[in-house]
Order: structure tokens, then C-alpha cells, then sequence
């Protein structure tokens, strides 16, 4: 079996979300709960960190391993989805799982994955821990797929819970206010085990201060321990310098950070909050954090975060895909001086793009883009949708010609970004 039939065993034998969408959601831990039994427990072999959230986890989760990973420690990363190959999921010290040790996975477990018929998610989670463990590593830093409460990772009991905040996305499974989404979030909060929230949110704040009294958990917000305030974004430059200031003491902190959006400026105090809250466990300096977060992209391989794909014109693709981040995203772009802007942008079906498209500038160009996932929207659909907003251009049934036609209709003082979702930044990378 060579690694792409191992791969596409898992694909044609497992629903994945991020393939199919709300069939493939599990709302129980019954399948995880067997697994992890029939592996042995691998996830008490090692110490782990738990991040769950709207915004933000996946870059909170490659900067604190990455700090980690600086600090001296062997560390697992396990995130999803991914963007180019299923292995940049699970990843130890920034290599990705190795393809042998896929392989070799499939054809030893191929007839629980038979019998139990588990989703692709609840399979990655056991083959992420099992790795971790057969490697002995010191730390994991697992970030949830979707929600936290009946997320297949929350079989562990972290030394740290993660929130980075709630927003408006997978609201069809998480709950119709941004109430529910926080308790589902909450279900990470784990008896006497402390938690970092990153925002301090209305709608979510005082479910998280519940949770955290329920299961006595020390509870910290980052963003009233810290302010970060990045300087203004140079599309020449390759970093870009935040300050970190303490609340309490007005101390401050620069950091250079290969990670360039606005919306940094929230993950950071979070990984900072949540790195001296693991020195009771690790040894961490503060000269650790900044590296780690300096370094992030070298040491995680972390991509799509407002990666610069090119220069003239810029070309920018990001992540961002539900209302909050997308608004984030959108207001940094349109500061940004450019003679016209385009925009290559994409959906999945189930995506409720009437709350989206309007945040939007009408004097764009627009290429409507399908992504190569099987649940990617119609891009004739999104064109007749994206009109009703004032948002005129052209339809396309691959994100690589959407690209190109932009490419070829901008000039070199234009700026072209690539995002709405996921999918549609993985196909232009």
C-alpha cells in the first residue's frame, strides 16, 4: 500500500467533514471513547495543551508549540484541516508524521477502521495520539475540530484549556446563539485544570466564568491581561513588530512576527498568557515565547495565515472564513493602497453567505471561485448571491483559473486576494 491508498483508504471508507460536511459530525464520543481504548490510552502517555475556539485557535495553536518547541520540549501539534497534505495534522517539532508511519497505520488497523467505521476526524485524533505517544513526546498541543464539549480530542485532560473566543460559524451543530456555541466551546473546562479565554466577550464571558466555577478552574482572560497593538502592515517587509503591553505593569514587549494580520494582535496575548501559565509544568523563559512566536513559521510550518504569495501585484490569501474573521481580514485589506483590488473568493455550500458577501467592497473586481472539496458552493450560485450585495465579476469553476484570469487583468500596483474559505486558499497554494 503506498501513502496515497492509504490516504484515500481513509477518505473512501470515512465520512470527513471537510469533505461532506454535517453528515459527518459525530455528536458523541462513543467511537473516540472505543478507539482509545483499543489503542491502549495513548493521550495519558503525555502532558497536552487544549485549544478550542472560532478565531485564532489554529495560529494559538502553531505559536504555543512553537514555543514550546523552543523551550526545549518535544511537541506534538495536531490541528485541522489541512491545506496541501493530510500529514501537516499531526506533526512533531514542526515535521509532519512521516508517510511510512501512515501507511504502516492503515494496514495494522485496517479492521477496527472497518468494524468501528469511525469519521475521518475520530480516526486522525487516535492515529495523532497513538504517534504521539509510540514517539514519547513531552507535550501536544491539540487543537478541537469543531466545538469542544463532543469533540473527539476532549478524551484528554490537558494541564491547560484554550479558548480563543466564539463567533458567528458551525452554528447548524453548535447551537443557533452565540450562548450555546460558548457552552459547547466551555466543554473543555475540565475539573481544577486552568483555562485561558482570549476575549472577553458579552454573549460568552460569563458562560466561561460558570464552567470555570463549576469544575473549580482558575480562570484568565488575555485580553485584560495584555494589549497588543501591531504597527502599521509594510507589504515589503517579511515581519511585522506588535507590542505587548502588560496591563498590570505597563510593561512592554516588541515581537517581530512572520504572522502579519490585525487579528494577530488578539492570539498573541493569548500564547503569552498561555505560556507563563505552563511554567507551572515547563520551564519557559520570557525570551522562549517571543522566539517561539518570532519563529513560528520555520519551527510549525504553519501557512495561509495572510501569506504574502506575491508582490507585484500583492498578492495576499488568508484563512478567515466565517463573518468575524472574514470582517477582520476584509478591513485590514481595504487600508491597504492598491490601484484596483480583485478578489478570488469561495464558500462551502452550508456557509451562510447572506451575512458574509455584504462585508465585501463593491469596487472590486470579482473572480467566483469553486474549490476542489466535494460540499464547495456553486460558483454560478455564489455569483447570482455575491450581485444581490453589489459585487460584480465573473464565475469559475476551479480557485487556478479564477487566479489566473486575476492575475492576468491586474497590474502591478494592484493588490489580488485569495480567500471565504479553507478550501479555496489550500487549491491556490
Amino acid at each position: 500500500m503506498t501513502y496515497e491508498e492509504a490516504v484515500e483508504f481513509l477518505y473512501s471508507r470515512l465520512p470527513a467533514y471537510h469533505r461532506i460536511g454535517k453528515p459527518a459530525y459525530k455528536a458523541d464520543l462513543k467511537n473516540t471513547l472505543e478507539l482509545d481504548a483499543y489503542f491502549g490510552h495513548p493521550h495519558l502517555k503525555f502532558k497536552s495543551v487544549h485549544i478550542a475556539g472560532t478565531n485564532g485557535k489554529g495560529s494559538v495553536s502553531h505559536m504555543l508549540a512553537s514555543v514550546l518547541q523552543t523551550a526545549g520540549y518535544k511537541t506534538g501539534l495536531y490541528t485541522s484541516p489541512h491545506l496541501k497534505d493530510f500529514r501537516e495534522r499531526i506533526r512533531i517539532n514542526g515535521e509532519m508524521i512521516p508517510e511510512e508511519r501512515v501507511v504502516c497505520f492503515v494496514q495494522k488497523h485496517k479492521e477496527i477502521i472497518e468494524n468501528l467505521k469511525p469519521s475521518f476526524f475520530e480516526m486522525t485524533v487516535a492515529m495523532a495520539f497513538n504517534y504521539f505517544a509510540e514517539e514519547k513526546i513531552d507535550v501536544a498541543v491539540i487543537e478541537t475540530g469543531l466545538g469542544g464539549r463532543l469533540d473527539s480530542t476532549n478524551i484528554i485532560t490537558p494541564v491547560l484549556s484554550v479558548i480563543t473566543n466564539i463567533g458567528h460559524d458551525h452554528m447548524d451543530l453548535l447551537g443557533d446563539t452565540l450562548e450555546k456555541v460558548a457552552y459547547e466551546k466551555a466543554g473543555i473546562i475540565k475539573e481544577g485544570i486552568p483555562v485561558v479565554v482570549g476575549e472577553t466577550q458579552p454573549e460568552s464571558a460569563g458562560v466561561f466564568i460558570s464552567r470555570a466555577k463549576e469544575m473549580s478552574a482558575e480562570i484568565s482572560f488575555a485580553d485584560g491581561e495584555f494589549f497588543c497593538t501591531p504597527d502599521p502592515f509594510d507589504p515589503a517587509s517579511e515581519t511585522r513588530e506588535f507590542t505587548l503591553k502588560s496591563a498590570k505593569t505597563g510593561e512592554e514587549v516588541k515581537i517581530k512576527s512572520p504572522l502579519r494580520g490585525d487579528y494577530q494582535s488578539k492570539n498573541i496575548p493569548v500564547v503569552f498568557v498561555s505560556a507563563l501559565k505552563l511554567g507551572a509544568w515547563f520551564k519557559i523563559g520570557k525570551k522562549d515565547i517571543i522566539e517561539g512566536i518570532e519563529n513560528v513559521v520555520r519551527n510549525t510550518g504553519l501557512a495561509g495565515r495572510w501569506q504574502i504569495l506575491g508582490r507585484k501585484p500583492l498578492i495576499i490569501c488568508d484563512t478567515g472564513h466565517n463573518k468575524e474573521g472574514i470582517e477582520l481580514v476584509i478591513s485590514q485589506l481595504v487600508k491597504i493602497p492598491a490601484s484596483k483590488r480583485h478578489f478570488v473568493i469561495g464558500f462551502v455550500s452550508d456557509k451562510d453567505v447572506d451575512s458574509i458577501l455584504p462585508l465585501f467592497p463593491a469596487d472590486a473586481r470579482y473572480y467566483f471561485a469553486r474549490s476542489s472539496v466535494f460540499r464547495a458552493m456553486d460558483e454560478n450560485i455564489l455569483k447570482e448571491k455575491a450581485m444581490k450585495y453589489g459585487l460584480c465579476g465573473e464565475a469559475f469553476d476551479s480557485v487556478k483559473e479564477a487566479l489566473n484570469k486575476a492575475r492576468s487583468e491586474a497590474g502591478e500596483d494592484d493588490l489580488i486576494f485569495i480567500g471565504g474559505s479553507t478550501f479555496v486558499v489550500a487549491d491556490a497554494l
